[in-house]
This record gives C-alpha cells, sequence and structure tokens, in this order.
C-alpha cells in the first residue's frame, strides 16, 4: 500500500489547493483512512464548486479541511495544464465511487448509500451489488431530510458499521452534512458524489465515452436537465473562463 507520505503534495489551482492524484493513489488514500480508523472526507472540485469556494466562505474552509480533495471536473484538469500544474487526470466522482466499491468488495468493507430519492438509492444498491455480488451494503437512507436531522442521521450512519458512506446529495447540504458527522466523532471514508446515483440506478444515461474523453460532459449533462443546469453551466463556465484568463495574466506579470 502506498503511504501518504509518498503521495504528491497539493497544488494551487486558481487559489485552490488540489491533491494531484491518480484515481489509484486516491482509491489507496481511502483504504488508508478505513484501515487506520479515523476521518476522511473526500471531496471533487470542479468549476462549479470552485465559484461555490470564492461566494461561500464556509464551502471554502471546508474544502481546504478535506482530507482528499480531487479535480473533479474536465474545467479543473485543464485549468490546471493552462497554468502550468498539471493534474494527471481527472478524478470523477461516479468513477471514483465505482474503483472504491470494487475496494470494498475485496477488502469486505461495508459501505452505506445516502442521498437521492428512497427508489433510486434502492436502485442504486440492487445495481452495485449486481456488479459487485460481494459489496456489503450495510444501509441505504434517502437524501430528503432537514438540517434538524443531521444529526439523527449520523447516529443511523455510526450504528451501521459502515466504513465508505457514499453522499449523493447537492451542494452545500452534503458537505455540511459529512462535517456535521466529523463534529460527531464518526470514522470512515466520506465522499461526495453528487448526481452518481442517478447514474448509476439507470435513472438519467452517462454522457457517451466520446464525450466524456472530448471533455463534453457538462454539456450532455445540461441537456438532460437544461431547466436545472443551464444558468449553472452556461453563466458558470464563462465566470469560471475569465477567473481563469486573469489568473494566466496575473502569472504572466508575476513572472516578469
Amino acid at each position: 500500500m502506498q503511504s501518504n507520505q509518498n503521495l504528491p503534495q497539493r497544488v494551487a489551482i486558481m487559489g485552490v489547493q488540489v491533491d494531484p492524484w491518480t484515481m489509484e493513489q486516491t482509491v489507496e488514500r481511502a483504504r488508508e483512512i478505513v484501515d487506520s480508523g479515523s476521518f476522511g472526507h473526500l471531496i471533487g472540485v470542479n468549476a462549479d464548486k470552485l465559484l461555490q469556494m470564492l461566494d461561500d466562505p464556509w464551502m471554502d474552509a471546508c474544502v481546504r479541511r478535506c482530507e482528499v480533495v480531487n479535480a473533479d471536473g474536465a474545467s479543473m484538469v485543464l485549468a490546471a495544464r493552462e497554468l502550468g500544474t498539471p493534474v494527471p487526470e481527472r478524478v470523477a466522482g461516479v468513477d471514483l465511487m465505482g474503483e472504491l466499491c470494487s475496494l470494498a468488495e475485496r477488502e469486505g468493507y461495508k459501505v452505506f448509500l445516502l442521498g437521492a430519492k428512497q427508489e433510486i438509492v434502492e436502485r442504486t444498491r440492487d445495481a452495485l451489488q449486481e456488479k459487485y455480488p460481494r459489496l456489503a451494503v450495510c444501509g441505504v437512507r434517502n437524501g430528503y431530510f432537514g438540517e434538524d436531522e443531521y444529526d439523527a442521521i449520523a447516529e443511523e450512519v455510526r450504528s451501521s458499521g459502515t466504513q465508505i458512506t457514499f453522499v449523493g446529495i447537492t451542494s452545500p447540504k452534503k458537505e455540511r452534512l459529512i462535517e456535521r458527522f466529523r463534529e460527531l466523532g464518526l470514522t470512515g471514508a466520506y465522499v461526495g458524489v453528487g448526481g452518481s446515483f442517478d447514474v448509476i440506478s439507470g435513472a438519467i444515461p452517462r454522457a457517451p465515452l466520446w464525450m466524456q474523453r472530448a471533455h463534453l460532459e457538462w454539456l450532455f449533462r445540461m441537456m438532460q436537465e437544461p431547466g436545472r443546469l443551464a444558468k449553472r453551466y452556461i453563466v458558470g463556465n464563462a465566470r469560471f473562463m475569465a477567473l481563469l484568463r486573469r489568473e494566466k495574466k496575473r502569472l504572466k506579470e508575476a513572472s516578469r
């Protein structure tokens, strides 16, 4: 097992500290967290998350506190390349979830699925157990609850014995929930996976491989849910690109 001490140190991409790790290195770090009995918040940063960090001091502090910060989004990988601090690859939440389920099946770790509608999370469980027959899913729970229920949910998660918990809830609710788990002393790896349950359950298709490789998965998602995602991607991507141009200019002037 690769020690955390041997992993590449974080790099700054537009002011965000990101772990420049491969998928394999990220999975090994999750294994370390589970085996040590500690707590780990694994988060993926894309253009939307970076903008959230700029607008919300709490989110900025949360991401900086996370034990693993991956570049989840072609925007971050491309930005890193443009700024001369490349990361080895994109670590997408849905792909990381699959790799961690494979790890859990091999190592006998228990997993908990938290988020989405009850029907979707149950279908996600069924799909995962079909793909990973020896995967131990110790609990499923929908994502429809208020902040006043966080502590009760934390107790449900704790008592399940989970070692890897996937949280398929929108931001910033999922980050606030996971950080509450930290405050309450839970252990294990907690992975924010956004809409991955919808994809794994078959409720929403994933972009074709050619679109993923062409860094157009965001466009496919927007086409699937234009009412919810059009503003986020069109306005957000334009703002992100403006920030990237500003950062490139700043670095160029600083190097003179």
